[in-house]
């Protein structure tokens, strides 16, 4: 599919509520009707819903919402819950719902589709793509030579005003808890206190990557697949913002996961199983990642777009739970101001 087409796909399919996606194979039965919670971007579920009703000839109908929204949506609906998978854009509201034993243990055979390492401990959910955080710079306004090279840095007078970032995004938090991990609590927090007091709120990461690539501001701690969004719209030969990749295992280079699992309480769990199998299978998997420039996590497949390899972006040595406590992110936050 063409980089247009996914935009023409994303502008007709994906509205917020409830949205049912015709099928390209035979109308299934009624009882044959998947529904998904969908806190990923639209594109990437739209695209892997379409491939596997092509595949399978069984409906699917998304609700779309935010991650940790449809996650507390699943809490509150209990056993009564009409979800049968989430699909959740980063780990924390699916590891919030395991560990109320909210998701049923994913297939076996499922699980061996990908690393280990791409899965819970407990297998209850699976990753289904991977990310890696950055920092979008203007390449008017600053050289990578005068980049820092942690991401620690960036939160210091030096960098007044010329960082962006986006407190409310579940992977930015995620970058706090791995400096929990790695540094130790106060420094996670003297981190945020610094962006409080040096840096600029934006309320979404592609608004920071086009404030960057405006000259409105020097830097962005984004994940990358949001210079590829802006890329996609206005051509990679036009984009004066570039990024910077921290790599030596800095919290700045954290590879973070999409997730997906499926309700315990769904009342069509082989469907739902093999729904989930279908994401992590080679054709689930190429679909995804020729609609988003996020990487695949079963080897052999490869994305469209021109990422830096996962084998030369050495992050940290965390694994997904280390970076997935919603509570812990959130009472950092608190603590430093910034909810």
């Amino acid at each position: 599919m063409s980089r247009l087409d996914r935009r023409a796909l994303l502008r007709a399919g994906m509205a917020l509520g409830a949205v049912t996606v015709s099928p390209v194979a035979p109308r299934a039965k009624a009882a044959d009707v998947l529904t998904l919670y969908n806190g990923q971007h639209a594109e990437p579920a739209t695209a892997v819903v379409q491939a596997f009703m092509a595949a399978t000839g069984v409906q699917v109908a998304i609700r779309k919402g935010g991650s940790a929204q449809l996650a507390n949506q699943i809490i509150e609906e209990g056993s009564a819950s009409p979800a049968d998978v989430f699909f959740s854009e980063e780990t924390a509201p699916v590891t919030t719902l395991a560990a109320r034993r909210l998701l049923a243990p994913v297939a076996a055979e499922t699980l061996r589709q990908i690393p280990a390492t791409y899965a819970a401990n407990d297998g209850r959910w699976i990753g289904v793509t991977a990310r890696c955080r950055v920092v979008a710079y203007d390449a008017k306004q600053v050289t990578p030579s005068e980049l820092p090279t942690s991401v620690l840095d960036y939160a210091t007078p030096a960098w007044k005003d010329r960082v962006a970032y986006v407190p409310t995004s579940g992977e930015f938090q995620s970058q706090a808890l791995a400096i929990v991990k790695l540094r130790g609590r106060n420094a996670a927090i003297a981190w945020l206190k610094g962006l409080k007091d040096n840096g600029r709120i934006y309320n979404g990461n592609v608004a920071a990557v086009q404030a960057v690539q405006r000259g409105e501001i020097a830097t962005a701690l984004v994940n990358s697949y949001y210079w590829y969004a802006v890329a996609d719209e206005i051509g990679e030969e036009n984009m004066r913002c570039q990024l910077h990749y921290l790599g030596a295992k800095d919290p700045g280079a954290l590879v973070t996961l999409s997730a997906a699992g499926v309700l315990a309480s769904s009342r069509k769990p082989e469907l739902a199983q093999r729904f989930v199998a279908f994401m992590t299978g080679a054709e689930g998997q190429q679909a995804i990642v020729d609609a988003v420039a996020e990487y695949p996590v079963r080897p052999g497949v490869v994305s469209p777009y021109k990422l830096k390899p996962l084998s030369e972006l050495d992050p940290p040595d965390l694994t997904p739970d280390d970076v997935s406590d919603a509570a812990e992110a959130l009472a950092l936050q608190r603590e430093a101001g910034l909810a």
